[in-house]
């Protein structure tokens, strides 16, 4: 117990040895910025909790700012897909495996994810990243019920975006062997779901593999190609009508992903630049805007080395994820963490910003100074001269639905530590292959 405790203490230390460090930067960032453009609202941050266990985190906010996202049930045994409606959070259940992840939810509360039977995988294959070896396959949740959508023939496949029109996108597997990895294991093709019919989307310059990652009202879909499914994406694509089109990159050829597209068409996502010589944590990848058929660098908040744009709204609003949560907004390129009033960070630090409404409302991760990870929902407050509406934002009130599928959860949140930091969701391309993790000590795991 004595060690435990002083493991504690000497965590709780270091995170907030994290936060000052963090924080140093944000003035110099702010003061850089034009002073001519309009000035972006502060937001008032809620901490939106867990089902029971030490992490969660926000992936998808729709407009009526209901948030689709994950959450670690009590003792942390697994992570279920979760659903925050007004104050309520709902834990979706599973397939049948311990563990799921709800990635997008559209305007009529369909949520979509990718969730685990308990079917071990016959290539011992780790699909969904949690490390049970289990089959992994793509949801779709409506009517308080999760059913599974067909795969293209092979075992694994996950959903990753829907929009009002209920047309799905994500990937899935087919039944031909991957000749491109070093292990045995189907291809994983870019897929789009509609009327419960999986439909394959064309990879370009012969690339075996593909996802796309979201889709508009309009029925364009974005990703990427590339070789070995467990590789970093290599092209970024637009679809439509079924004809795929490369948007090109920032001048490296080593990783490229289109990630998010707004009704308008625009698309961010994220590129190598040049000068890379891998893409991986620590790479210099960089966020990109696409538009009028043209890419942009978003560059970087200063001092990091990468930055991930993940989502863009109807209003030019876009965000994403650096070394903390990034806000771009009017052509600036703004740390989050410094719109947000309150001691020391109302109540978290912003680390991770995933998604965002067109009413400039922002889920992700947010960094509490017990060391857990929760999902959080920033919402603008006033402008930068009544930044007093924005504090005193109090946490999520604990209440909790669950379904058939789920075991009740009453048990409060309870002391956490780093090791949660990033690496709990497992969540795939810029948080699988770019972002730094945070392991938990030997005696933590």
């Amino acid at each position: 117990m004595k060690i435990r405790s002083s493991m504690k203490v000497k965590t709780q230390a270091l995170v907030l040895a994290i936060l000052l460090t963090l924080a140093i930067p944000q003035m110099p960032a702010q003061a850089q910025q034009p002073p001519h453009k309009k000035q972006p609202p502060f937001y008032a941050v809620t901490d939106l909790g867990t089902l029971g266990g030490t992490f969660s985190r926000g992936f998808s906010i729709n407009n009526r700012a209901w948030i689709a996202g994950q959450a670690n049930l009590d003792d942390d045994a697994a992570d279920h897909a979760s659903l925050w409606r007004d104050e309520f959070l709902s834990d979706l259940g599973t397939l049948g495996g311990p563990n799921s992840l709800a990635w997008g939810l559209n305007g009529y509360a369909q949520v979509v994810g990718q969730a685990e039977s308990s079917i071990p995988d016959p290539f011992g294959l780790d699909f969904c990243f949690t490390g049970t070896q289990l089959q992994c396959l793509p949801f779709l949740w409506q009517n308080d019920a999760m059913t599974a959508l067909p795969t293209l023939g092979g075992n694994n496949g996950l959903a990753f975006a829907i929009n009002d029109l209920g047309m799905a996108v994500g990937q899935a597997e087919n039944s031909t062997l991957d000749s491109t990895c070093g292990g045995p294991q189907y291809e994983a093709k870019p897929v789009l779901w509609k009327d419960g019919v999986a439909h394959e989307l064309p990879t370009l310059y012969g690339d075996p593999n593909g996802e796309a990652r979201a889709i508009n009202i309009s029925g364009q879909a974005v990703g990427g190609s590339g070789g070995c499914a467990l590789a970093p994406p290599l092209h970024a694509l637009l679809w439509l009508n079924g004809t795929a089109t490369d948007l090109g990159n920032l001048g490296s050829e080593l990783y490229a992903e289109a990630v998010a597209i707004n009704d308008r068409g625009q698309v961010v996502g994220s590129s190598d630049v040049p000068g890379d010589d891998f893409a991986g944590s620590g790479s210099t990848a960089h966020g990109f805007l696409w538009k009028n058929g043209k890419i942009r660098d978003l560059g970087t908040i200063p001092g990091d080395a990468n930055g991930f744009a993940i989502s863009i709204n109807n209003k030019d609003q876009a965000v994403g994820i650096g070394s903390r949560a990034i806000l771009w907004q009017n052509g600036r390129l703004i740390d989050l963490n410094t719109l947000v009033p309150g001691e020391p960070f109302s109540p978290l630090y912003l680390l991770e910003a995933w998604d965002i409404n067109d009413r400039g409302e922002i889920v992700g991760l947010g960094l509490a100074i017990t060391g857990e990870l929760h999902a959080f929902l920033a919402k603008p407050c006033g402008d930068n001269e009544d930044a007093e509406s924005c504090k005193g934002s109090p946490s999520l009130p604990a209440a909790v639905i669950t379904n058939q599928r789920a075991t009740n959860v009453t048990k409060p949140v309870g002391g956490g530590t780093l090791g949660h930091m990033l690496d709990r969701s497992h969540t795939r391309s810029f948080s699988r292959y770019q972002l730094p993790r945070i392991k938990r000590p030997i005696s933590q795991r």
